[in-house]
Formats: structure tokens, sequence, C-alpha cells
């Protein structure tokens, strides 16, 4: 008997002390619609081993225990717990989560993160309300705002040989009307901006090898959805920056925790996507919080990077409710911002809110004048959109545009990985800013042309020389395209004109340019220069068909034509949803990340919708 007690024991010390077996765990997760969800966390239940979804709502993990359990979480979603034992793929389909609201209490936070009494929550930004929110007995209009959108026309070469914008690395339009098609809806016209679409993607441009900060691409080849007319493909890159060699950043989070921010959507989401920064800074980085409401209020003095609990318990403690002083919140950041400026280094205000201001200044023109006048203090601006039903697309593209600035919508925590984690150089660190395009098209050649997109960036000629005129903002590593359609000289006509002038004498072509299309002319300055370089670009008239053109021009002709389609452009011409779906798939490329393929998934959504709807 003893014996086997003591053969039992070395079995059992044995067994303790194998080693563990690990397996693979794979699957999909998806919503009751059976779209794929991005940004969903996996994580062994017990441990701190997870993952995220990617823009196919697929993951891989690791487990060890055969009766390991995976958690799924996604904010506005039920958590869902699953278990793995004797499985290697793990499907699994969320549901909406519908909370209600139990108690509503007011509290506020001094600086020194204290609780301060509720008769003084008026008076401080941190100003909270601690309860959930009811999404089936809240109100159900929509309030969201967006800038009107005229689409450029042709225009005659005779008449207007230039054409001058600034550029825009914003890409807030692509992720927002992403956000209306996962929905199950079309968005609004005015929220689709081409340029902002076509700029989310990235593009196999080469590094710049010069003095300049960017390389220069063209390219031209046959119009896919107008066989008369010919695409010109211009694509900028800007100069990439190891994150070990970028300067020290003095950075201000400036969060909206009003009472709109009382959604899953956003303030917890909005807190999860700062949290991903934070883990992101190195020692020689410095963070302070400034909150608003009621009132503006600083949560979290200037701290280094590597003091990283202090920022993220500062984050943590974060809760909505109140109105919202957004002005106020504004001047308070740039205050704080100023105080802290780092010479040479990366100074910058993250404005993080659904825009939706409505105590002090408050207005677009308003809001414009403010950010006009704090710019010159060499602070510049990123602006993080959140939420939906009250969403102000409107308000903060004017801040970023007159702030010195970029802007992004998120929608998910994917999306905030990828726009604070994958991109960071580029969303954060400014290369060269003020950067304007100038094209003067060759009569020779062109008998009209199109801008397509960019009808919020378009600048008087004269702007193109007036160092005072403000323009767009390039960071490390961006990626910047335009497209134009162009009628070529003698194929007809591209749309209406105007009669031929009676004073002005119309400028021959120079024949010993014969083979040129047109000319392009940048200027830009440093980060923090005043005065504007110039560099030229001539484009050749040698055109390509489609099919043979590069990858990089035929995505981005198929994002442009989706861009019309959810339009419905008069400048459409013959395309169809068909049409851009293979246009999309056949240069979709590598695709490492998955948002090719999560474009095409949304443009045969949009289709079925579109059928739906007619």
């Amino acid at each position: 008997m003893k014996k086997r007690v003591i053969f039992s024991l070395m079995m059992t010390l044995a067994l303790i002390n194998l080693p563990a077996q690990t397996r693979t765990v794979t699957g999909i997760v998806s919503d009751s619609q059976g779209s794929p969800i991005p940004g969903v966390t996996v994580i062994v239940k017990g441990t701190s081993t997870g993952v995220v979804t990617d823009a196919r709502g697929w993951y891989s993990i690791q487990v060890v225990a055969p009766k390991s359990i995976l958690v799924f979480s996604f904010i506005g979603m039920k958590t869902l717990e699953m278990k793995t034992e004797g499985k290697s793929v793990v499907n699994v389909v969320l549901e909406s989560e519908f909370v209600f609201l139990d108690e509503v209490v007011t509290a506020a936070y001094d600086s020194n993160h204290k609780l301060i009494a509720p008769a003084m929550a008026g008076r401080v930004a941190g100003m909270s309300i601690r309860g959930r929110y009811n999404r089936e007995s809240s109100p159900q209009w929509n309030t969201e705002g967006y800038t009107a959108v005229h689409e450029n026309g042709f225009r005659d070469v005779r008449n207007a040989p230039l054409s001058t914008f600034s550029i825009d690395v914003d890409n807030a339009s692509w992720s927002n009307v992403r956000r209306f098609l996962n929905s199950g809806q079309l968005p609004p016209i005015d929220a689709v901006r081409i340029e902002e679409m076509i700029n989310y993607f990235t593009y196999d441009y080469p590094e710049p090898s010069g003095t300049h900060p960017f390389s220069v691409t063209t390219a031209v080849a046959a119009c896919p959805w107008n066989d008369r007319n010919i695409l010109m493909h211009i694509g900028l890159k800007g100069r990439s920056i190891d994150k070990g060699e970028l300067p020290a950043s003095n950075i201000v989070f400036l969060i909206d925790v009003s009472g709109s921010m009382d959604m899953p959507n956003k303030l917890p989401l909005l807190k999860s996507s700062f949290s991903l920064l934070v883990n992101e800074l190195r020692p020689s980085d410095r963070v302070a919080i400034v909150v608003y409401a009621g009132a503006a209020g600083l949560v979290l003095e200037s701290t280094p990077g590597n003091r990283k609990e202090v920022i993220l318990s500062a984050l943590d403690r974060l809760e909505a409710g109140g109105s919202t002083a957004g002005g106020a919140g504004l001047k308070l950041a740039y205050q704080v911002a100023e105080r802290h400026f780092i010479d040479g280094g990366n100074n910058r205000i993250i404005l993080a809110t659904d825009g939706d201001f409505n105590v002090g200044a408050s207005s677009n023109a308003e809001m414009e004048r403010l950010v006009e006048k704090e710019r010159e203090k060499g602070v510049f601006m990123t602006v993080l959109g959140f939420g939906m039903g009250n969403y102000k697309d409107d308000k903060m593209e004017i801040i970023a545009n007159k702030g010195n600035g970029n802007y992004a919508y998120i929608d998910n925590i994917q999306e905030a990985r990828r726009v604070l984690v994958k991109e960071f150089g580029g969303t954060l660190f400014t290369i060269a800013k003020d950067v304007k395009f100038q094209v003067e098209f060759n009569p020779a050649n062109v008998q009209s042309y199109r801008l397509i997109g960019y009808e919020n960036r378009l600048l008087n000629d004269e702007d193109f020389n007036d160092d005072k005129k403000d323009a767009g903002e390039m960071g490390s590593g961006h990626t910047v395209t335009a497209l134009y359609e162009i009628v070529p000289a003698g194929r007809g006509s591209g749309g209406a004109s105007v009669d031929p002038l009676k004073y002005q004498k119309q400028a021959a072509a120079i024949t010993g340019q014969a083979d040129e299309l047109a000319t392009i002319k940048m200027r830009y300055k440093e980060p923090l220069g005043l005065r504007s370089r110039l560099f030229e670009e001539v484009v050749s008239s040698n055109e390509k068909s489609f099919t043979r053109s590069s990858e990089d021009l035929r995505f981005a002709a198929s994002v442009a034509g989706f861009g019309m389609l959810l339009r419905n452009s008069e400048f459409k011409g013959e395309l169809t949803y068909r049409m851009v779906l293979e246009m999309a798939n056949g240069s979709r490329g590598e695709d490492a990340d998955g948002y090719r393929a999560e474009f095409i998934r949304l443009v045969s959504a949009a289709r079925d919708m579109s059928v739906a709807k007619h």
C-alpha cells in the first residue's frame, strides 16, 4: 500500500513538472448580421494573454490549459466567454448591449485628483456622470453636422490653366463612412470627402532621396468610367523617421467629458484609445491632460512619458457629465502646451470629442478664429472624433484645418491602434507645413480638367506664392494622393465653358513642350519655418491603358469611383459597383493589414444597400 502511495505521488509530481502544451486557436468574430468586427479584444481568461481582431474580424491566440476559456469584449457589445476544449477554431457572434440608466451622481476632481464637494462641480471640468446609457429610451433624432461639399466641375484650360489647392492628409471621412456602412446605412453625401477616402489607404510611393522632405510620383492612364478621358495621378510620400529618432514630444490631451460623451463608443472608447498612445511614449516625451465640460480644468500636469501608471490612472478616472465648453478647453490646452514648450520638439494638442460644443465660443466661425490665433504659438493640432447621432464633423474639420493639424475618426479600437500606434509618426510628427499644389496644364494636350475631391481645400491661384496663406501639414511617412480627370485636347467637350474672351489674347502652346501634359509646382515650409520652398515636377503626356497602369493608380481610382457612387456624382459616367469591385480586386496587392480587403467588403455591402433602396 505504501509503495502505491509513493508511486502515485511520483506520477503526480511528474505530471506537474511536464512542460505546458500550447496550441493555437483561431476564429472570426462577427455581429448578428454576419459582418466581421475588427478591434474585438480576445483574452485567455485568468491570464494577461490577449490579441485584437484584425480588419477581417480574424484572430489567432495561443492557449495553454486544455480547458482554457476565451473572453471576447468590444465596446457596445455583450462580453462573451467561450470554452476552447477540443477546439482549434472558435467563431463567435457578438450581440449589441442595451443597458439602462439606474442612477446619476455628479462629482468633480481637482488638479490633485481629489474628490471635491458636489457644489463645486459646476466650476471644474472633471465633472462626471456615473450611470449607464439607455440607447432604447434615448432620443433618436440625428443632429450630425457636415460641411456641404459641391463637387469640382471641369475647367477649360484656355480660361483657367492653373489648379491650386492645399494638401489633405486627413482620413476621417473613410472611417466615418465605414461606420455608416457597417451599421447598414448609406452615408449622407456630405460625409463623403473623396480625397480623404483615397488618402486613408497607403500606397507604394518611393522614399524621398533629395533635399525635399517628400518624393513625387506621377502617372497618366485611361479613365475607367469615361473612355474619352484620362486620369492624371499624383502621389507624395513624406520622409519616414524612425521612432527612436523622432524629437521629444510635449503633448496635451484635450478631452471632452461633457454629458454627450456618456456613450459606450465615446468616452470609454476614447480612454482605451489614449491608453494605446500612452504605452508608446518615451521618457523624453511629456503629457498633460486638460478636460472640459461646463468649464475647463487641468486634470494632470505635464508628466514624463515613463510615468505611464500616473497618466493611465488619470485617464481611468475620467467620467462624463455636463455641458460642453469647447472654446474654453482649447484656450486652456494652448496655455498648457505653451508653458511646457520644447524648442525643436513636437508640441501638439490632441483633441478628442464628438464636436458637440454648446457653451461659450462654440460656433464654427468662433472656433476658426480661435485656432487661427493660437496656432501662431507653434503648437500643432490632432483632432480625434468619436461617436454618432450628434457628431459634428464640420466643426472638427475646421479645427484641424485651421489649427495646423490632422483629423481622424475613431470608430473602433482597431482604428485607434492604426492612428495612434501604427502611424504614430505620421499622426503626431509634422515634417512640412503649409504644403500647396499648383498644377499648370498644357493647352496643347489638355482641353479641360477636373480635380477629384479637395473641394474644401481649394486655394486662389495667387495664394500659392503667399506665405501668409495657411495650407495642409504632412507627417512622417504620410502619403498624399490626388487624381485629375482630364479631357485631352481635340477629344470633345468636358463640360460647360465660357465664351471666348474679347480683350485677352489666348496663349499658344509652346511646340517644344508638346510631350508635357502639365507642370506640378509645390510650396512648403519647415515645421517651424516662415518662408516657403519651391520645387517643380513635369508630367509627361505618355498615357497607359488603365489595366497596364500601377496598382496604386488603379486602387486610388476604385476608391474615387466608390466615392462618386456614394455621392451619386454627375461625373460618375459609366461607373457601376461591379466596375469598382473589379478595379479594387485587381489592385488589392499584398494588403498585409486587410484594409483594402475591408474596402472591397464595404463596396459589396453598399451595392446591396443601394439595390434594396431602389
